[in-house]
């Protein structure tokens, strides 16, 4: 029998296992957990896989990498069937959301663009490293980026993407196309390590101990690579234009430009680099990876009807706008219907939608329900004083619903539970329909009888469901409490 997370966890700490929390998996299959000790004193990364071979090849991929020196998470125990495995605990910030207020208005920090240098250069250093003295067939799918791979991607796009626009095409024609693309890609140099999904979501910001100018040790925020298990042999072009071209980066061509050419100048450290030529090259790989990109939304978003992917594609569609207009001759008839594709009403139309924001207030009917500041006039207000209130009990006076004596008060006392998911199911239709209609705003408010218990508390709980569910911006106001907070969209 496989050992389990919590015997992993103790082969590797000699503690026993506490609470194990689970941690969103984005698109994978895996399962992750943070597992903390009963002392709280040291906590591990969990995994669940569910393909051995796919953790094999992370697991080989891992330890390969912790050689060279390259800053991934370190392998701490796996079970004998190597479907379980305990890492590094690298925390909770991906670069995704440390770069979150430049994607949001395209204007980055300074500590935000010294980032995304860091993050190039390694990629550069990632690249090579890794590829030296690497078993290339241990890699899962494939060992290597090769015709078959290129045409699948492609066709990925043609059957999840374009076919589902309900564009008319010529077929065997746009196949030829792809096959003169498939081409162009693999005249590049296929030596490299080629990360596969080089996103801001597989880079975590990590504070590390590093020797300083002077020799001295210093701490220094670095980025940390995860999620890797899907590489193989191929060009770097596939993994700059991965992150570079990221749909919703929001990365102003000037920015793009310089984090370029600084993966160029370290890039060149490691071998001859004819620029001119390269950038050349990097616009068919770029191409290539927004249709693969655009497959991927279509599959996620139209057939398993997962918002967030949906919510993506107006960014990758004006992406493609912008390439359109600089596009090769080698496959003019690819050209031509990516332009009629981005041309059609539905993207002209959702590439002028601004995602959903809900907005969820706690408030005292006291002082009145919430002014809705979008001009909508207002969206679902739920009256919870009916339920039993523990501001009638001296002891939780000087407690919100947002600490834990009221939650357990209110949970264990259990009226609020029913309360509470009857609220639920009626939001849900309205936050699906109005993503579904592009509306940007929606507005809850919870209220009780001074907006310091029972409000607070399930409007906390609505936020986090309606964040969790659908992953769009909650903005959580509880307004007696002069409390606010942001639940960050999931894109």
């Amino acid at each position: 029998m496989a050992q389990s997370l919590s015997q992993l966890f103790y082969e590797a700490t000699g503690q026993k296992a506490g609470e194990q929390i689970a941690l969103t998996a984005s698109g994978s299959n895996r399962r992750y957990y943070r597992i903390i000790s009963q002392d709280n004193t040291t906590s591990l990364i969990g995994v669940q896989g569910t393909s051995r071979d796919e953790n094999h090849a992370f697991l080989y991929m891992a330890q390969k990498f912790l050689e060279k020196g390259l800053n991934v998470p370190k392998v701490l125990a796996v079970s004998d069937d190597e479907m379980n495995y305990v890492q590094q605990d690298l925390g909770n910030e991906l670069l995704f959301d440390y770069i979150a207020e430049g994607r949001k208005t395209g204007v980055f920090s300074a500590p935000e663009k010294e980032m995304l240098r860091k993050t190039m250069r390694g990629l550069a250093k990632f690249q090579v490293l890794a590829a030296e003295q690497f078993d290339f067939n241990q890699c899962y799918p494939q060992p290597e980026f090769n015709l078959r791979s290129i045409l699948w991607d492609l066709n990925y796009f043609k059957y999840c993407f374009l076919k589902a626009t309900g564009l008319e095409f010529q077929e065997d024609k746009l196949e030829n196309e792809f096959e003169r693309l498939a081409y162009i890609l693999l005249k590049s140099n296929m030596s490299a390590f080629m990360y596969r999904d080089f996103q801001s979501r597989n880079v975590m910001v990590v504070e590390k101990e590093v020797e300083g100018s002077d020799g001295s040790v210093v701490k220094e925020l670095v980025p940390y690579f995860i999620d890797f298990q899907g590489g193989r042999k191929g060009p770097v072009y596939y993994d700059v234009a991965s992150f570079l071209w990221q749909a919703k980066a929001n990365y102003h061509p000037d920015l793009r430009e310089e984090l370029l050419s600084e993966y160029l100048d370290e890039l060149q450290s490691y071998m001859p680099i004819d620029k001119d030529e390269f950038y050349e090259t990097l616009k068919h790989f770029v191409l290539f990876r927004t249709m693969q990109v655009l497959g991927a939304y279509g599959f996620r978003g139209y057939f398993e009807k997962k918002p967030h992917f949906l919510q993506s594609i107006p960014f990758a569609i004006d992406n493609l706008r912008h390439l359109l207009k600089y596009a090769s001759e080698d496959y003019p008839y690819l050209i031509e219907v990516l332009k009629e594709m981005t041309e059609m009403k539905q993207f002209k139309e959702v590439g002028m939608r601004k995602p959903l924001v809900v907005r969820v207030y706690s408030f005292s009917y006291k002082k009145g329900i919430p002014a809705d500041g979008s001009g909508n006039g207002g969206g679902f207000v739920f009256d919870c004083r009916a339920i039993n209130n523990p501001g009638k009990y001296e002891r939780y006076q000087y407690f919100t619903g947002m600490d834990k004596p009221v939650i357990d008060f209110l949970e264990e006392d259990g009226e609020i539970l029913p309360f509470l998911d009857e609220a639920y199911q009626m939001v849900d239709f309205s936050v699906k329909r109005y993503m579904d209609r592009g509306f940007q705003n929606l507005m809850v408010s919870f209220g009780c009888t001074g907006g310091q218990h029972r409000s607070v508390y399930s409007a906390e709980k609505m936020a986090e469901h309606i964040n969790q569910k659908f992953g769009v911006e909650v903005q959580l106001i509880h307004r007696e409490q002069n409390v606010e907070r942001v639940l960050a969209s999931k894109d």
